[in-house]
């Protein structure tokens, strides 16, 4: 969820306030960008089985399941199924229990981490995953077009609205002692200090100013030439050695502050959009600060672009890595790759 970590950073070292650091333009393509995009259509017509994965700790919690079990009941549906979250299951099992008692749709009541954890049950599914977002930046339902201030309208969309498909990311780890896992992304994956700052975040700070908390992170990583020397492969291409601060994997391009991380990227085209950010200096940052802020087209060697449906990344020493926001751990390689149009959304 919380990639955008960057932002406070790039503001500080430019001395502008910014609400985020992905305000780029893709740069580079390796592959035709497919028609993007096939319309939305109505759901099947009839009574629906509505799930909901509840994280009862959210604000407005109790609020978007009242509002959910009226829009069910004043439609003449059975009655929602409702199971919540936990500190040690943020919701996988609510999901397969949702999905095994044949639901039609399957609602997540949180943040970016459920969310998250529920497409990654639902994908590859006939079974459709409704938006209310109850977090803080809530980026998989402002891409969707979404208006995350409006609660009830959220439900509505989420119950009623017409259906598409979207594509998932997935992301492989080998961490240092020879476990694999396995983490699906919908907004933006990443490895190198993006994950570092989140890992290093103050819960207290986000409770009280939301993501912008990640600012203060990425002020104190900021200094210094921290770059790290990876390998990358796009597309089972060879292995070309970078020294980079983060690589960031995108599915999609809004994020919090009205900027958009690469104008040009959609949810269903089918690739993902790899940033490779490698500032040595203050300079450096201030360069990518900029382009940020004008959209400018220019290259730059401390900010490129590309466009893969996989790419693979080795490294000599462990290297963080984070999901749509949640740190998901140490690895020495990461293989990441796009599933299309694997997740069924209801949209407005």
């Amino acid at each position: 969820m919380r990639g955008w970590i960057f932002a406070g950073t790039v503001a500080a070292a430019g001395g502008v306030a910014v609400a985020s650091w992905w305000g780029v333009r893709r740069l580079q393509e390796q592959h035709a960008r497919s028609a993007v995009a096939e319309p939305a259509i109505a759901p099947p017509p009839g009574p629906q089985q509505v799930a909901v994965v509840l994280n009862p700790v959210k604000e407005r919690a109790h609020e978007a399941r009242m509002l959910i079990e009226a829009a069910c009941r004043g439609a003449g549906w059975p009655q929602p199924l409702v199971f919540t979250t936990t500190k040690a299951d943020p919701g996988h099992t609510a999901a397969r229990r949702a999905v095994d008692a044949g639901a039609d749709v399957v609602i997540p009541c949180g943040g970016d981490g459920t969310v998250r954890v529920v497409a990654e049950v639902l994908a590859g599914t006939d079974t459709a995953i409704g938006l209310v977002p109850l977090g803080t930046g809530n980026l998989l339902a402002r891409n969707l077009d979404l208006d995350v201030t409006r609660l009830s309208q959220c439900v509505y969309t989420a119950i009623f609205g017409r259906q598409r498909r979207i594509d998932t990311g997935t992301m492989r780890l080998s961490a240092p002692d020879g476990q694999t896992s396995e983490h699906t992304f919908l907004v933006i994956a990443g490895v190198g200090m993006d994950a570092e700052i989140l890992n290093d975040t103050s819960e207290d700070l986000k409770r009280v100013v939301g993501w912008m908390a990640y600012t203060e992170a990425g002020i104190r990583h900021m200094p210094g030439q921290r770059r790290r020397r990876v390998e990358i492969s796009l597309d089972d291409g060879d292995f070309q050695s970078r020294r980079v601060r983060s690589v960031l994997f995108a599915n999609c391009s809004k994020l919090p502050g009205g900027v958009d991380f690469i104008p040009g990227s959609y949810l269903d085209d089918g690739a993902l959009d790899i940033a490779i950010m490698s500032p040595r200096s203050l300079i450096g940052w201030i360069a990518m600060y900029v382009k940020i802020m004008v959209q400018h087209k220019r290259q730059l060697p401390v900010m490129q672009f590309y466009k893969a449906r996989k790419v693979s990344i080795r490294v000599p020493e462990p290297i963080q890595a984070q999901a749509d926001g949640d740190v998901v751990g140490p690895a020495t390689q990461v293989d990441v790759e796009v599933r299309p149009a694997s997740l069924l959304v209801r949209v407005s």
